[in-house]
């Protein structure tokens, strides 16, 4: 196929759209990726030119960042609960700022995917993951020694559930103070809020676990209140129905996922984030219970594949697509992607950690 062909049959992902309050220079997105870079959980310079290098994607979407201290799942993730955090990250919006680039921060509480020594080792104490249960996910975690066992997480009192709805309005205040286009809630990939949406990792029988309504009550709590603090139309969520990650079970997936986005409707959002990789099947389904902007991060598996996301905008499969491990490597990937350039492939042993290498070193194309 040649570059013509593919500028000519793709052409609506690079025009520009708009997007709640976003006005987005064209629909392609770059999907959330930690790095693990912020070493005392705050953005570095370094990050901040990352982040400016990829600033022609027409969303960005950050890496997990926790509203907590208690939401840190892993080492060098960043955080928007303190003052310091907030200066750090306006480094990071004003680089992407001055590229002509939008950029959101996602918000992450990893629930009980986490372990004490990762939030001894920046200061917070040995902190206890906490859960939707006590119930430990199986497999083991990265932390500051190495890999280790996942603990039992402590259940989640209802005083400390209300408590973890405020972190997320409270960091999605900050993130606006840091120069945030938006804000995108983390409700996927087994992490706290889909933790609670799931039929092994809540055993709850009170308000909050039980029944579909209940289980979903969380995931809609946190929403509203971002979308309160900070706008609807600056707000949006991920979600990723059935795909298993930290060891999440969801027996009644195929319908509860449609009930909560009919749920989420009526806040007009500005987008809806779906990774469709644990039932690609549901995904025309969510599309005709949400009635806003969607998102799709498309189940292609095989990297070279990935471009073919752009014809899923071109039928009307999704509104915008977000690609990932191709904006690792190709920081200018949307215009190799508009031209039908080599897509360069990542150092994924490179990927976490470390230092500029494989990190801010990938070159863009010359001319």
């Amino acid at each position: 196929m040649s570059a013509e062909f593919v500028v000519e049959t793709r052409q609506r992902a690079f025009e520009p759209v708009t997007v709640g309050s976003l006005h987005l220079r064209n629909r392609v997105v770059m999907a959330p990726m930690t790095r693990s870079r912020a070493y005392d959980t705050r953005p570095t310079p370094e990050m901040a030119t990352y982040y400016g290098q990829r600033a022609s994607a027409g969303l960005i979407v950050t890496e997990g960042i926790q509203p907590s201290a208690i939401g840190q799942g892993y080492p060098a993730t960043p955080g928007l609960h303190t003052d310091e955090q907030v200066v750090a990250w306006r480094r990071v919006t004003a680089a992407v700022h001055a590229a002509g680039g939008t950029i959101v921060a996602q918000l992450m509480h990893t629930g009980r995917l986490g372990h004490p020594s990762t939030t001894e080792a920046v200061g917070h104490g040995p902190l206890t993951p906490v859960g939707p249960s006590a119930v430990r996910a199986k497999g083991t975690i990265f932390t500051p020694q190495g890999s280790q066992q996942l603990v039992e997480p402590l259940e989640l009192t209802e005083n400390e559930i209300e408590a973890t709805i405020g972190d997320f309005a409270a960091a999605a205040r900050n993130a606006i103070d840091a120069g945030f286009d938006g804000v995108e809630v983390h409700g996927a990939n087994g992490y706290l809020l889909h933790q609670f949406l799931t039929t092994n990792a809540n055993q709850r029988t009170d308000r909050w676990g039980g029944s579909p309504e209940n289980r979903m009550r969380l995931t809609l709590a946190v929403v509203a209140a971002v979308a309160g603090a900070i706008g609807a139309d600056r707000t949006g969520l991920r979600i990723s129905p059935n795909n298993g990650l930290g060891d999440t079970e969801e027996l009644d997936y195929a319908t509860l996922y449609p009930q909560l986005v009919r749920e989420l409707d009526s806040l007009g959002l500005a987008y809806l984030h779906l990774v469709e990789a644990g039932d690609p099947a549901l995904t025309p389904v969510i599309r005709s219970a949400w009635s806003g902007t969607l998102i799709l991060n498309a189940a292609t598996p095989d990297l070279a594949d990935h471009p073919g996301r752009l014809d899923l905008i071109e039928n009307g499969a999704t509104d915008l697509v977000s690609f990932a491990r191709l904006f690792i490597a190709n920081p200018d990937l949307v215009a190799r992607l508009k031209t039908g350039a080599e897509l360069a492939s990542p150092d994924l042993s490179k990927a976490y950690g470390g230092t500029h290498e494989g990190y801010t070193d990938y070159p863009a194309l010359v001319g």
